[in-house]
């Protein structure tokens, strides 16, 4: 009997500007811990990296009870980026993520400009195993900070500028909600962001009629989900046009292989799984099998391939 012939591996490498990864698959921050706790479901080396929860300088309390509220398209969060600060984390998460094999991405937030430059420089000599810092410019859940950093070309340039001591690669995660990402991803580029993580959650808002009042503690919150899979396909797409040399790291609705290829095509080079993983822990282990898996069905040799092939004439 003649033996089926077996399927060509897929080469499933790529690069985030100057980091390379393994894979495109990564996981969100906010939506998997500070440290190693979905180790338990899956390898995390076998990710393309794990992105923490945003760090701040010093320990961060977050927001009041309660925080998450599911709905019919996601989710609404009011988490207010609470946080053991970068010291701490350091000390007692860092070290499992190295133990496990992961290559990290540290993701820093401030309430100020110098907050941001504090926290960047506290990371400076973190183990190696931290390939690049995400800064987060763009949680909708600290009210002192909605109307400023992603939402301003000059507060984006100012807090981009600001974390270059942690001397590693800097992603500036954007919001959707503005009225142009791409005139803020110019500023962050400009200012020396290496690459650009689209999308932040969109701000929302759910209200109890019954009580007649906000179902979460901090009022709104930040939509995440399948909901926003569409805005952030057209911030990546947008911003690949605008900027076609700059690395995209795209994030929003990521629930499937194929929704990761979707934000492939669009321009990223790497997706991040999210609020699929709360559902789901191993979420982020599965849409990688099914990326695989939908690459060998559509005879895709490489995930590079896919990159930005949306913007290539027919």
């Amino acid at each position: 009997m003649r033996k089926e012939k077996a399927a060509s591996p897929v080469d499933l490498r790529t690069h985030v500007g100057s980091v390379a990864l393994a894979n495109p698959v990564l996981t969100a921050s906010g939506t998997s811990g500070h440290g190693a706790e979905l180790e338990a479901y899956f390898p995390l080396a076998s990710l393309g990296a794990v992105v923490v929860k945003s760090l701040s300088a010093e320990a961060w309390a977050g927001n009041p009870a309660p925080r998450v509220h599911e709905t019919a398209g996601g989710m609404l969060n009011s988490v207010g980026l609470q946080g053991p600060g970068v010291e701490a984390w350091l000390e007692h998460d860092l070290p499992l993520l190295e133990a496990a094999g992961a290559r990290v991405v540290a993701s820093i937030w401030g309430t100020t400009v110098e907050g941001y430059g504090k926290a960047a420089a506290m990371l400076a000599d973190a183990a190696a195993c931290v390939v690049a810092v995400e800064v987060n410019l763009s949680c909708p859940n600290v009210e002192a900070r909605r109307s400023v950093f992603a939402h301003s070309v000059s507060a984006t340039t100012e807090a981009i500028a600001a974390t270059a001591s942690c001397g590693r690669p800097r992603w500036a995660k954007l919001s959707p909600n503005v009225t142009d990402v791409c005139e803020i991803a110019g500023a962050a580029l400009g200012a020396g962001a290496e690459a650009l993580t689209l999308v932040n959650t969109v701000m929302g808002m759910a209200i109890d009629p019954a009580t007649r009042r906000p179902r979460l503690g901090g009022g709104g919150g930040g939509l995440s989900g399948p909901a926003i899979h569409p805005v952030a396909v057209r911030a990546v797409y947008e911003c690949r046009a605008a900027f076609p040399d700059a690395p995209i790291v795209g994030v929003g609705g990521v629930a499937t292989g194929e929704d990761a290829v979707e934000l492939l095509v669009a321009g990223a080079s790497a997706v991040q799984v999210g609020t699929a993983t709360f559902a789901d822990p191993r979420a982020p282990a599965r849409v990688l099998e099914q990326l695989e898996r939908w690459c060998r069905g559509h005879n895709v040799s490489r995930v590079t391939e896919l990159i930005g092939a949306s913007h290539v004439p027919g």
